[in-house]
């Protein structure tokens, strides 16, 4: 493993026992099994797409308990610590260190989102970068956060030796570029835009974070190999493929509509924990379109 964060990474689904509601501990390994060997560059568990609000603190430690095994040491292994407290933040930090996470997501504090000014912020993520045992990913996602880091802040950041880069969900491309300004040998921009992979790796983004990939890994991380070989060509084509998949299935249905894809293409998502809701019928059929139009839909056994 590089220090540098790079490549396709996918935000694992947290898989739920359909009877119990509980964490489903055989789904969620051949998941990671199927994104490893799809040529995903790791893994991020109890991210957004992980339903990490929903998730209590054991629960989170054996997503990483049961990841570590399964994802090769050249491979990342990311751990979503997020936390309303920075000692809270902290706390999930060192366990998912004491777990073997190679990194730490930490999105924002965003509750007292008011008093979220830059000098808080600053206070919170150097403290977390301080006292966190493994390196720290910045996490930009205004549409849970309410907030956006400000490039200028990420900057200032970039320059503690535990903060190892940033990823980006705004889907901003002027934003993203503004953050590419931090980038260095020791800090990482990645996209967490599906459909704007292409354009991200376009501007300087070392990789991305995708929920596209969960179900369309040799996809996205096609794409991925295809930019570093310099084959412009087949880069766009994937993008193309990827564009109405990132855009509905993950940015309008949400994770619902990544937990059906997976079990269309014969992954397992299940069912979203409570308050979130399974898709309804047009939905998955919508879902099961999308797909079976990128070509990525199994096939029928041919007849007897």
């Amino acid at each position: 493993m590089t220090d540098q964060i790079a490549g396709i990474l996918g935000p694992v689904v947290s898989t739920f026992d359909s009877a119990t509601g509980d964490l489903d501990a055989i789904l969620f390994r051949a998941n990671v099994r199927a994104h490893m060997a799809e040529g995903l560059s790791g893994v991020v568990v109890a991210g957004s797409t992980g339903e990490a609000a929903l998730l209590d603190e054991r629960e989170r430690q054996q997503l990483v308990e049961w990841a570590r095994p399964l994802v090769p040491d050249d491979c990342w292994l990311i751990a979503g610590v997020g936390a309303e407290s920075t000692r809270l933040c902290l706390r999930r930090a060192q366990d998912a260190a004491e777990r073997g996470a190679n990194a730490v997501l930490v999105i924002a504090p965003n509750y007292y989102v008011s008093a979220m000014t830059s000098d808080a912020l600053v206070t919170h993520f150097r403290r977390v970068a301080d006292e966190s045992p493994v390196p720290v990913l910045l996490y930009n996602i205004p549409q849970y956060a309410h907030l956006t880091l400000d490039p200028g802040l990420v900057l200032e950041l970039s320059s503690h030796g535990n903060i190892t880069g940033i990823k980006d969900s705004s889907g901003d491309l002027k934003l993203l570029g503004a953050y590419l300004a931090a980038q260095s040998g020791h800090f990482t921009v990645l996209t967490g835009s599906g459909g704007g992979l292409y354009a991200g790796l376009e501007l300087g983004a070392r990789g991305g974070i995708l929920g596209v990939s969960l179900f369309a890994g040799r996809l996205a991380a096609g794409l991925y190999a295809a930019w570093e070989k310099g084959d412009k060509g087949s880069a766009g084509r994937a993008q193309e493929r990827l564009i109405p998949l990132a855009k509905i299935i993950v940015g309008s249905l949400g994770v619902p509509g990544v937990k059906a894809a997976l079990d269309l293409v014969g992954l397992s998502g299940g069912l979203p924990r409570p308050p979130l809701l399974p898709l309804k019928s047009g939905e998955r059929e919508q879902v099961s379109s999308l797909l079976s139009s990128a070509g990525l839909m199994p096939r029928s056994p041919a007849p007897a």
